[in-house]
């Protein structure tokens, strides 16, 4: 147990920002509620953009960037919209040196203005559909922040787009929702579940929203990504219209959806021990570190070669800039491990003069400290093998997990002992309603997580039953939790 992180049973948020802060994911910064993303954490980043990136251009969309200032007028278009951000919204009031004749907000989201620019670019059906997506920085003025998780800035990537028809519009919603998942469960190793979020939940000015919710490991959900169908909300507020192919006058159908940082926050909480980061092998920025054991120059010449060797084989195997050759030779072996485990590279190597003698090098999992021994003729083919079954076996102790802690319950009475005693995830009948919504939230802080979407659950999960509060008719299960 490393002595500079707060053991999790101890104190789990301030295990949290330990890891942070010893694998140097990031800093606070000199703004409250602001964040610095340290190379270590913005490398995360870069790789999540970067796969994402290419399935959102594999789908048809466009990358573009929209400006970070939008007019307050723009914000107040939509009603429900500026109800549902106006506590968060940060204002610009001065600018020259005198005051604006308007007053500016620092985006929130980009429905508003994108919404105003759609409406100069569309005119005909055959204009559509507009599939844009742009990654860009966040302002919402939160109250209580913590790193990654809900900061006052952040980075995202938020996509927009327009079609003809309300089928459309759905169809592109769950597309994206569905990336999403697989994302998050095929680079993360986290298990989610996708579903639509209740009436109380949905985002403002949406008619349907969409998440995935994940399972941390204190029990507590994250929603770690949205997909908005926005109906024709925000076209009327814009005015965003079209001639369809009977040459009437329509309006479209928009939608929106994003992740953010925040998955690095989940990433974190789903895989991260006592000792520090782990991170699946393929979103980790660094896959293999080779540590080179030696205590002289003599050894030092006849080990080096060897690592140069094995970095060599490798990167015909693996992306070169994912591997590191460890030289820090004036640095005790084990302080080099620590600082490996700390970041949260997959998997170790470790050489020295006696396995270089013997023919072999040492293979070192990060996620269950196994000990591989490996001929150095076949340490590439062994090293591909063993990151694909890291990330395999992550998933899969994730998944135990969440099944372990998801209890279904049959009344309010259960409900409340579950969520006290135990937590996780809870599925319950209910009806549907904001006000039992309301209810079961102040009493417990436990919210509808999201009605799952079908084959995601047991099928006895999607059969009718009672409200657990009412008694009234519920069409089936939804997952109950507190989350982040």
């Amino acid at each position: 147990m490393a002595k500079n992180i707060t053991p999790r049973n101890e104190n789990y948020p301030q295990w949290y920002l330990d890891v942070i802060t010893a694998g140097k994911l990031a800093d606070h910064a000199p703004v409250k509620g602001c964040m610095v993303i340290r190379p270590n954490g913005f490398a995360i980043w870069e790789r999540m953009q970067a796969v994402l990136d290419r399935r959102f251009k594999e789908t048809g969309h466009e990358n573009a960037y929209f400006p970070l200032l939008i007019p307050e007028s723009f914000i107040t278009k939509e009603a429900e919209h500026i109800e549902g951000f106006s506590p968060e919204l940060a204002v610009v009031t001065h600018a020259g040196g005198k005051d604006l004749e308007e007053r500016l907000v620092v985006r929130p989201t980009s429905e508003t203005v994108i919404g105003h620019m759609y409406a100069q670019w569309i005119q005909s059906y055959r204009d559509l559909p507009v599939l844009i997506n742009q990654w860009a920085n966040i302002m919402r003025w939160e109250m209580r922040t913590r790193m990654f998780l809900r900061t006052s800035e952040f980075l995202w990537q938020e996509g927009h787009t327009a079609h003809e028809t309300e089928a459309e519009a759905e169809e592109e919603t769950l597309k994206m929702l569905e990336i999403y998942r697989s994302f998050h469960e095929e680079y993360l190793a986290m298990p989610v579940i996708p579903g639509r979020k209740s009436e109380a939940e949905k985002f403002p000015g949406a008619d349907r929203t969409y998440s995935i919710e994940g399972m941390m490991q204190d029990g507590k959900a994250l929603q770690a990504g949205t997909s908005h169908n926005l109906g024709q909300n925000f076209a009327r507020a814009f005015e965003i219209m079209y001639l369809d192919r009977d040459n009437e006058r329509r309006l479209v159908h928009t939608t929106s959806w994003g992740v953010s940082t925040r998955m690095i926050g989940g990433l974190l909480m789903t895989h991260s021990d006592d000792d520090g980061l782990v991170l699946p092998p393929r979103i980790a920025p660094v896959q293999v570190a080779i540590v080179p054991l030696v205590k002289n120059e003599a050894e030092e010449q006849e080990v080096l070669p060897v690592a140069e060797k094995i970095r060599a084989d490798l990167g015909q195997h693996l992306d070169p800039l994912r591997i590191r050759l460890d030289t820090r030779i004036d640095l005790r072996p084990s302080e080099r491990f620590f600082n490996w485990v700390q970041q949260g590279v997959p998997l170790r190597i470790e050489i020295g003069p006696r396995d270089v003698k013997e023919g072999n090098a040492i293979l070192v999992r990060r996620d269950n400290r196994e000990k591989i021994q490996t001929p150095l003729a076949d340490v590439a083919r062994q090293v591909e093998q063993v990151l694909e079954k890291m990330q395999g076996d992550l998933l899969q102790k994730a998944l135990d997990f969440r099944v372990a802690n998801t209890t279904r319950v049959e009344s309010y009475e259960e409900f409340k002992q579950v969520l006290e005693e135990k937590g996780g995830f809870i599925l319950a009948h209910w009806n549907g309603s904001v006000e039992v919504e309301d209810k079961i939230k102040s009493e417990t802080k436990a919210t509808v997580r999201c009605i799952p979407l079908p084959g995601y659950l047991d099928q006895e999960d999607y059969k009718p039953g009672k409200c657990i509060v009412t008694g009234e008719d519920s069409p089936q299960r939804v997952i109950f939790a507190i989350a982040y």
